[in-house]
């Protein structure tokens, strides 16, 4: 079987949701954990400008890059099932300690840096996929439809119950806040172990969409989606498509304040857009003039896991009361600033990287203590 190159698209696309994903939560650090901030649940009418450019901000990133981050996921699962296949290797075989590394950065990740981690779940959804990609493409096509089918009605079932007048508001995080504006780092290491099941709700929460997100871009990988080709750009034409004339409509309902659209945005109506990002993108990188921009995106692809750590722990000490303690100090513009620089300081991490050691330092230890364990 031929070996097949890599395609620079995807860690691209990969290294742009990265970076996408500090562009909602760091709204999270800069608002010491008060979760409210990503959500209109505490408004009843329109916003101040430093409100609006919030909430711009979200609409752009808010699910969308988690979304396509998540795809991604399911695209590196199939990348690694091609590898087996290749080698005539046992699926899932040694892929298991690349979950069960995986599932333990995330709990160190959680544990040490935030709370909101999302590499626990997807360690728990890859373990699913990768049985369900080993009994072929009707369990793939079954396991799309179910899991895709269970988590829209679920989704809009919310949707529902929030128009007809429930809650959508949220407990008071003073308490939160207060822990991270001035407690130690040790004091906020005991409290995410002490409300482990609380913060893992979301993880928990989130797994039937992951699922189906996973074995969407095993499908779009299949497609050639990815491929430079009349083929990929043909199908990357229809994901444009979609994100633009549906995706981007749903997903403006986000300025809708009162609550009630922040769930389905975020969880249901992102995902839409999520694809077309894939779409949007693949058309980008048509203009060649910006060829260097999209090398750094694939290098920050290319060290994703690295980038997702380093970021998490920047902006903690950026914000957090331990640290330079910017927490709740700072308005949209300067929060938005923090973004941007420290996206571009990761593009430079990357590049030097990827440059003289070809990978990241978190990639780095995953290969050498997977093959550590699986050599003896």
């Amino acid at each position: 079987m031929k070996v097949q190159q890599r395609l620079p698209l995807i860690d691209m696309l990969r290294g742009f949701a990265v970076l996408g994903t500090l562009g909602t939560n760091i709204w999270i650090f800069a608002y010491l954990g008060d979760i409210s901030y990503i959500t209109t649940s505490n408004y009843s009418g329109w916003w101040s400008l430093n409100d609006f450019l919030r909430m711009a901000v979200l609409f752009f990133v808010n699910g969308k890059l988690l979304g396509l981050l998540t795809i991604m996921f399911g695209v590196g699962l199939e990348l690694k099932y091609q590898q087996a296949l290749r080698k005539g290797n046992a699926w899932p075989g040694m892929y298991i300690w690349t979950i069960v590394f995986l599932f333990m950065e995330g709990l160190i990740h959680f544990t040490l840096v935030m709370e909101y981690d999302i590499l626990m779940s997807y360690a728990v959804t890859a373990i699913i996929v990768a049985f369900i990609v080993k009994f072929g493409d009707k369990a793939i096509k079954l396991a799309l439809y179910v899991f895709g089918s269970f988590h829209t009605v679920m989704i809009l079932l919310i949707l529902v119950s929030a128009l007809l007048g429930a809650n959508a508001s949220f407990a008071s995080f003073d308490p939160v806040v207060s822990l991270y504006e001035n407690g130690t780092w040790f004091e906020q290491i005991q409290y995410r172990l002490t409300n482990f099941l609380y913060y893992r709700t979301e993880a928990i929460f989130i797994i039937p969409m992951n699922i189906f997100l996973f074995l969407l871009g095993v499908k779009l990988m299949r497609n050639g989606v990815f491929s430079q080709d009349d083929k990929g750009r043909q199908a990357r034409q229809k994901l444009f498509k979609i994100g633009i004339f549906i995706g981007v409509p749903l997903n403006l309902l986000i300025f809708i304040p009162g609550g009630a659209f922040d769930l389905p945005v975020r969880y249901l109506f992102a995902l839409i857009l999520s694809i077309g990002y894939i779409g949007i993108l693949g058309k980008m990188i048509e203009y060649k003039k910006l060829d260097w921009l999209w090398t750094r995106f694939g290098e920050i692809g290319k060290m994703s896991l690295s980038c997702y750590v380093l970021q998490n722990t920047i902006a903690s000490i950026i914000f957090y009361g331990w640290g330079l303690g910017l927490g709740g100090k700072l308005n949209s513009i300067e929060v938005i600033g923090i973004w941007v620089t420290l996206s571009l300081f990761q593009l430079f991490i990357a590049h030097i990287c990827i440059k003289h050691f070809h990978v990241g330092p978190m990639e780095w230890i995953r290969k050498h203590a997977i093959q550590s364990v699986t050599q003896k």
